[in-house]
């Protein structure tokens, strides 16, 4: 699964919130149907994975948390991300890239099925499959009383009954957020973000610097697989030349695949972020602001705090201003198409989990929700401490509708990606309008300690009023670029 992700510390953020957010996009040729939701693991004993068939029991203590799950569950749940009633947050999970070294060491756990009958020679019983995107947010959000609880859950997780794929997931709370990549099929490493720091994460493993003694001794700011050490003095995985452990050498790639669909997202989202550090435009492919370039760190600092509009524009790019914009009219048609953008046609939903310090707990996770492709679509705020969310947002039926906010902003992509320039003033203005209205009536709600449900349901109301607006103005503007028109009026 393709996605995008950026981290922001709390001293990075502009009002001293955690946020953690990410695109969940659909691979190439799919386009995935998502909801907002609430759900409750209380009571609930097991747990069975639909692609690994993989079977985990539950423990006691399970709770009420938001999520993003698949509107067709033919593959499972997808929870993607949410808000716990601890008011931890959880994104699961960035797909990440490894090499043929690691794989080699700790095989991925795969499911593969049964071959022949019992008691027929040449019988294969089933193999079930280790836990993946699919389960990670249903078996460790409901339980997680801390970023760190969380990481520690899922990393307990792994080791028993590893994973079938690589991938990153984030863990937030009101004062840390912490970043957890898997390593081969039962390994993990994880790195509280710097306060004062933003992380950026286009697919590959990202961290690049790793402190083992510290992960396997107090654990203050990094945490791991307790058998690592020995893991990669086995396998030979560290490439150091000095001694200092590069996890993405170590344990990532460094593909001709990564400069073209991987780096360039981590690139055009730094560049936008810290414009001063550059030459970012000026800098050949592969050197250190370029593009391609495998020096791009894992954690920057950035030149001003970042703010929750900020977060969506970067989790929307498109290369913006540069000759690799695929709506842009500088470079070539080579280059408009040379590198994987992050708001892309695929995008499914994004989910941004900001956790406020200043606002009482009841109030203090907001789960910012934007469906369809990036490039179109406005960013709006839920509250999470919730039984239930407003219809237009958690019903997201397989029949085309625009009573679901889902399939409004996939009219709405289509229709506008179609008639670019006709259609952006519109959907600019519909972006500022509903994040400004959506923003005042969580401000209204907080100082007020106003009932959060009420507060969700009138934001939705404003969503669906804009969201509409902005549909009839795109269907206009497509309406009159049809190939069959024609100046000559009979009227």
């Amino acid at each position: 699964m393709s996605c995008t992700t950026i981290l922001v510390g709390k001293n990075a953020s502009f009002d001293g919130s955690t946020i953690i957010a990410r695109n969940e996009d659909c691979p190439s040729g799919e386009f995935c149907e998502k909801r907002f939701s609430v759900s409750n693991a209380a009571g609930k004993k097991t747990y069975k994975s639909v692609i690994g068939h993989l079977e985990v029991p539950l423990p006691d203590g399970g709770g009420r948390y938001t999520c993003m799950p698949n509107a067709d569950l033919k593959e499972g749940l997808w929870e993607a991300a949410g808000v716990n009633a601890h008011n931890v947050a959880m994104t699961a999970t960035e797909t990440l890239t490894t090499n043929e070294r690691v794989l080699a060491a700790d095989p991925l756990v795969a499911y593969k099925a049964a071959v022949g009958e019992p008691g027929q020679d040449g019988y294969e019983a089933e193999q079930v499959g280790g836990i993946g995107e699919e389960d990670m947010v249903t078996l460790v959000l409901p339980y997680a009383t801390s970023a760190r609880d969380g990481v520690l859950r899922l990393g307990a997780l792994l080791e028993r009954y590893g994973t079938y794929e690589m991938n990153g997931i984030a863990f937030s709370d009101v004062d840390e957020i912490w970043w957890l990549e898997t390593v081969g099929g039962h390994h993990w490493i994880a790195r509280r973000v710097p306060d004062d720091c933003y992380v950026t994460m286009p697919n590959q493993l990202g961290l690049d610097s790793f402190d083992l003694d510290d992960a396997l001794g107090e654990g203050r700011e990094h945490l791991c697989s307790p058998d690592l050490r020995e893991f990669i003095q086995k396998n030979h995985l560290d490439l150091s030349l000095d001694g200092e452990l590069n996890p993405r050498d170590a344990f990532g790639s460094r593909s001709d695949a990564d400069h073209v669909y991987n780096t360039p997202r981590a690139w055009d989202m730094q560049r936008w972020l810290n414009p001063s550090a550059g030459p970012w435009e000026t800098a050949a492919a592969h050197e250190e602001f370029g593009p391609e370039s495998d020096r791009l760190p894992w954690c920057r600092v950035p030149e001003r705090k970042i703010t929750i509009e900020d977060v969506k524009y970067v989790l929307s790019l498109h290369y913006q201003g540069t000759v690799y914009d695929p709506y842009g009219h500088i470079g070539t048609p080579a280059t408009r198409g040379l590198y994987r953008p992050i708001g892309i046609n695929r995008n499914c939903q994004l989910a941004v989990l900001q956790i406020r310090p200043y606002v009482d707990e009841k109030r203090r996770a907001l789960q910012w929700i934007a469906l369809g492709s990036n490039a179109f679509n406005a960013l709006v705020p839920f509250f999470t401490q919730v039984d239930e969310v407003p219809a237009y947002v958690s019903s997201t039926p397989r029949t085309v509708t625009t009573d679901s906010f889902y399939w409004a902003n996939r009219l709405i992509g289509a229709m506008a990606d179609a008639s670019y320039s006709a259609c952006l003033p519109h959907v600019e203005r519909y972006q500022e309008k509903l994040q400004s209205e959506a923003t005042r009536l969580v401000h209204e709600c907080d100082e007020a300690a106003g009932d959060p449900a009420a507060a969700n349901q009138a934001i939705a109301d404003a969503a669906r009023k804009r969201t509409d607006c902005l549909l009839g103005h795109v269907l206009f503007a497509r309406s009159a670029e049809m190939r069959n028109g024609f100046s000559r009026s009979d009227n």
